[in-house]
C-alpha cells in the first residue's frame, strides 16, 4: 500500500512567491497542498479546520510574524512540522526559537525555494522529523574556534554538512562518493563527538550543534 500524501499549507503574502510554491508542490505525488494563506489571520483560521503535516511559512507577513505563527502552532497542535521561509538570511533569528520548538523546524532563504528538488527534499525531510538548514547558508559554514564541531576532521564535517543540507545516508553517500557503510561510520563517530545523547534524535540535534558551534562568511 502506498503512503497517504504529506499535507502541506503554504503561508506566504506575495502572490507570485505564492503561485510558484503552489504550483511546483502540486506537482509531488508524494505532497497534498491542504490550503494556501496571505496571513496570519487567515492561516489561523484555516489551520484550526485542517490537518496538516507540513507548514511552509514566510517570516515576513502583513499581520504578523510567521515565526510566531509557528510558535504558536507548534504549541497548540502535535503537527505541522515548520519550515520557515525568507527573503534575507534571517538564521539568527532561527537560531533564537525556543528550544522546543526548533527541533521540528526548518530554514530556506526564498532564493532556495526556486530550486524544486531542495524545497521539496526539505518539506519531506522535515515531515520525517528532521530539521534542515537552507544549502546555500550550510556550504558557507565554518566550525567555530575551540567548538565540539571544530574538532571533526574535514571528512567528517562533510558529512555533517549534508546531514544539514537534510540528505538521507544514501544521498550523501552519493553526494561525497562514498559508500554507505562508511557514512553511518562518520554519523557514529560525529555523534559521538558532540555529545548526542543517546534518547535523542540524533539528526536533529547534529545539525542543531551544527548551527551553534559553525559561522557564516560572506
Amino acid at each position: 500500500m502506498s503512503r497517504p500524501p504529506i499535507r502541506v499549507a503554504i503561508v506566504e503574502d506575495q502572490v507570485l512567491m505564492l503561485d510558484l510554491l503552489a504550483t511546483t508542490l502540486r506537482r509531488e505525488p508524494e505532497l497534498e497542498v491542504v490550503f494556501t494563506a496571505s496571513t496570519v489571520a487567515q492561516a489561523r483560521t484555516l489551520f484550526d479546520e485542517s490537518e496538516v503535516d507540513v507548514a511552509v511559512i514566510d517570516i515576513d507577513l502583513p499581520d504578523g510574524n510567521g515565526v510566531g505563527l509557528g510558535v504558536a502552532l507548534s504549541r497548540e497542535f502535535p503537527r505541522p512540522a515548520i519550515v520557515l521561509l525568507s527573503a534575507n538570511d534571517m538564521l539568527e533569528l532561527f537560531q533564537g526559537l525556543p528550544g522546543e520548538v526548533r527541533a521540528t523546524w526548518s530554514y530556506l532563504s526564498k532564493t532556495s525555494t526556486t530550486d524544486s528538488s531542495v524545497l521539496v527534499r526539505t518539506i519531506l525531510a522535515t515531515a520525517h522529523g528532521q530539521s534542515v538548514i537552507d544549502p546555500a547558508l550550510v556550504d558557507r559554514s565554518t566550525p567555530r574556534l575551540g567548538s565540539r564541531v571544530s574538532t571533526l576532521t574535514p571528512r567528517q564535517f562533510d558529512v555533517l554538512r549534508c546531514l544539514a543540507r537534510g540528505l538521507s545516508n544514501q544521498a550523501i553517500a552519493d553526494d561525497l562518493n562514498m559508500g554507505l557503510n562508511s557514512v553511518v561510520n562518520h554519523l557514529t563517530a560525529i555523534y559521538a563527538t558532540l555529545g548526542i545523547p543517546d534518547d535523542a534524535n540524533p539528526r536533529v540535534h547534529a545539525v542543531l550543534e551544527f548551527l551553534k558551534d559553525t559561522s557564516r562568511d560572506g
